[in-house]
């Protein structure tokens, strides 16, 4: 199975391949793209106008012209894939797939983000697929997660994820979800509770069985 990948961070390569190697999938079979500019460029406008939309979209099409499925990582980005009327093959969006895993699980779900910004479509996104699936949706906003990330120091970075994690399991939730890739690595830090659940994994997860399901296997 063949899967390509589209990043806005050059950096969520290394997650994703990690996340691939947990479930078996061969280095070989993964292809990444990384468009920092589309991100880029929604930034500085403000919005995710209709000529990023289908920039996007361009790209995800490439993609799967030689794949068995395509992940779009950004959030940013992801609102473009409801342009795509037939896809060729499985298109997930990452953000998508957290919010649905999460749902399944359901109960109290609190949700770790860590950029401000991301902080409403990621609470829209999650009530959205938990509907009435859920006890509760909370994000929790760790922005001291956000400077540690943002200044490089990725061992404090983690540390403090997973803390905030624990406190989460403490305070009574069923399941804690990383709303940013870059996250997924804290997984295992964390001890009070289930393993959170990240976007990697969940991304992964979601576009073999969708492959699965197109190919008939099951």
């Amino acid at each position: 199975m063949r899967i390509s990948f589209l990043h806005t961070m050059d950096g969520n390569r290394q997650v994703f391949e990690q996340a691939a190697e947990t479930l078996g999938l061969l280095a070989e079979d993964l292809h990444h793209e990384v468009r920092a500019d589309l991100r880029e460029a929604v930034d500085r406008t403000g919005a995710l106008s209709d000529e990023l939309r289908a920039q996007t979209n361009q790209r995800l099409l490439a993609l799967a012209a030689g794949s068995d499925a395509v992940i779009l990582t950004c959030g940013t980005l992801g609102p473009a894939v409801a342009d795509i009327n037939s896809q060729p093959v499985p298109i997930v969006r990452a953000d998508v797939a957290l919010a649905a895993a999460a749902a399944e699980v359901g109960g109290r779900i609190v949700v770790l983000c860590a950029a401000e910004s991301a902080i409403e479509s990621t609470k829209r996104l999650f009530a959205e697929q938990a509907g009435n699936s859920a006890e509760s949706v909370e994000v929790v906003h760790v922005g001291h997660v956000w400077a540690l990330f943002k200044a490089g120091d990725v061992q404090a970075c983690l540390a403090a994820t997973a803390s905030s994690a624990d406190e989460a399991y403490e305070a009574g939730a069923t399941v804690v979800a990383f709303a940013h890739p870059w996250m997924a690595a804290a997984a295992g830090l964390v001890q009070k509770g289930r393993r959170p659940l990240d976007s990697p994994s969940a991304a992964l997860h979601a576009a073999t069985r969708r492959f699965n399901e197109r190919s008939g296997h099951a």
